[in-house]
C-alpha cells in the first residue's frame, strides 16, 4: 500500500553532523504549510487511486518546529483516516503536554525521536539541543500520553565516544522501553561542521575495528533484549517495525511533499522536488511543482533491488543468477542461503558494501 513523505526543513539550529536539507528561517513554516496543502492538491493523483494510503511520515529538518495550528492544518488535508502508522521526527527540546495532545488528535501515533546519544559531552559536541535528562523526561511523557510506538534514534562511532559510553546509551534506552531504535554510525557528509573539522585535522574518525565492535555489540544486546534486527540499521520489538520506512526497502510507491521530497511511483520513475526553501515557495504558489526525475534502467532497478533488499532480514530471492556469484560468499557464511532466500548475515553485514557491488549487474 502507498505512503506519503512530507518534508519539513525548519531547524531552530544544525547539528553538526546532518547533511539533510535544512533551513533556520524559521519565519517562513506557516506559509510552508500553505505550499504543502496546495502541492496535496496539484499532486493528490500521483498515487494509485484505487489503494488506501497505509503510511505518513512527517520528517525533517525538525517537524515538532511546526505550530500546532500549522500541524492541524496540514493534517486536517492528508488521507490520515485510513492510515495505519502516521509518523512524526520531533526534537526533545520541542515536545511538550500540548504538543503531544494535539499530535495525538490529529492522527499521529507514532513518534521517532532524535536523541542521538544520552551523554551530554556527546550531545554538546552534536550540536543537539536537549540533554539526556530532558530526553529521558519526553520519553516517558509521551509514553504518559499514551504514544505506544515510540522509535529513538542513537549514533556510535563519535570522536572520542567509548565502547562504555556506547554500552550505556543502549541500557539507557532499552530502560526505557521504547518499541523502535535505529541506530547510525556517524558518517562525515561533505559540508558539514563535521567534516570540516575532520579536513582540518582537528578530530579523527573512531577506529574501524571499534566501530565493528560497537556494531556487534549492539546486535548481540538488541537480540538478547527481545528486538528485531529487521535491516542493517533497525531494530523492533515484534509488531513495531517501520511500516513507512520498510516500504522504501520493498519498492512501495509513495508520494514526497515539501522542497527536497522524493517520490518513487512503484514502477521505473523517481522524481524529487528541488531542494531550495524559496525556489518551492515560489512554484508551488505559482501552481507548479518544481521537480526533476530519472526513469530507471531495468538494470539500475534491479541493483536497487540487491542494496536495499540485502540490508533487510527478508534478503532477496535467490536466482540462479545471484547463486552463482554469491558462491564465494555463501560458502564463507557471509550470505545464508535459506527458503529460498539469500540473506546477510551477522559477518556479511560488515562487508555489506562489497557484497552488494559483487551481486549487481554491470
Amino acid at each position: 500500500m502507498p505512503g506519503i513523505y512530507i518534508h519539513i526543513p525548519f531547524c531552530k539550529s544544525r547539528c553538526s553532523y546532518c547533511g539533510f536539507f535544512s533551513t533556520t528561517e524559521l519565519a517562513s513554516r506557516s506559509i510552508y504549510v500553505d505550499a504543502l496543502i496546495k502541492e496535496y492538491g496539484l499532486r493528490s493523483k500521483y498515487l494509485p487511486q484505487d489503494e488506501v494510503v497505509r503510511t505518513i511520515y512527517l520528517g525533517g529538518g525538525t517537524p515538532s518546529q511546526l505550530a500546532v495550528r500549522d500541524m492541524e492544518r496540514l493534517m486536517h488535508v492528508l488521507p490520515v483516516a485510513g492510515a495505519d502508522e502516521v509518523t512524526i521526527e520531533a526534537n526533545p527540546s520541542d515536545m511538550t503536554e500540548v504538543k503531544l495532545n494535539a499530535w495525538k488528535a490529529v492522527g499521529i501515533n507514532r513518534l521517532s525521536l532524535g536523541i542521538q546519544s544520552f551523554d551530554d559531552g556527546m550531545l554538546a559536541f552534536l550540536n543537539r539541543r536537549h540533554d539526556s535528562k530532558q530526553a529521558k523526561k519526553v520519553i516517558q511523557l509521551a509514553q504518559e500520553h499514551g504514544y505506544l510506538n515510540i522509535s529513538i534514534d542513537l549514533m556510535y562511532a563519535l570522536p572520542n565516544q567509548t565502547m562504555e559510553s556506547w554500552q550505556k546509551d543502549i541500557d539507557t534506552a532499552l530502560a526505557l522501553g521504547v518499541q523502535h531504535i535505529s541506530t547510525y554510525c556517524l558518517s562525515y557528509e561533505e559540508g558539514t561542521p563535521l567534516w570540516q573539522l575532520r579536513e582540518k585535522g582537528a578530530l579523527r574518525e573512531t577506529d574501524e575495528d571499534l566501530a565493528n565492535e560497537m556494531y556487534a555489540y549492539l546486535c548481540k544486546r538488541m537480540k538478547d533484549a527481545g528486538y528485531t534486527h529487521y535491516e542493517v540499521s533497525n531494530f523492533a520489538l515484534p509488531g513495531f517495525e517501520s511500516k513507512h520506512n520498510s516500504s522504501y526497502w520493498d519498492g512501495t510507491p509513495y508520494l514526497g511533499l515539501g522542497a527536497g521530497a522524493h517520490s518513487y511511483d512503484g514502477k521505473m520513475v523517481r522524481q524529487w522536488n528541488i531542494a531550495s526553501l524559496h525556489t518551492y515557495l515560489r512554484n508551488i504558489m505559482n501552481g507548479k511543482v518544481p521537480y526533476k526525475h530519472e526513469k530507471l534502467t531495468e538494470t539500475e532497478k534491479y541493483n536497487e533491488h540487491i542494496m536495499l533488499g540485502l540490508r533487510t532480514c527478508k534478503g532477496i530471492a535467490a536466482t540462479d543468477e545471484l547463486l552463482q556469484k554469491a558462491e564465494m560468499y555463501i560458502a564463507s557464511g557471509k550470505l545464508r542461503h535459506t527458503n529460498g532466500r539469500l540473506i546477510a548475515s551477522p559477518e556479511g553485514i560488515n562487508i555489506l558494501n562489497t557484497i552488494i557491488t559483487d551481486l549487481m549487474r554491470e
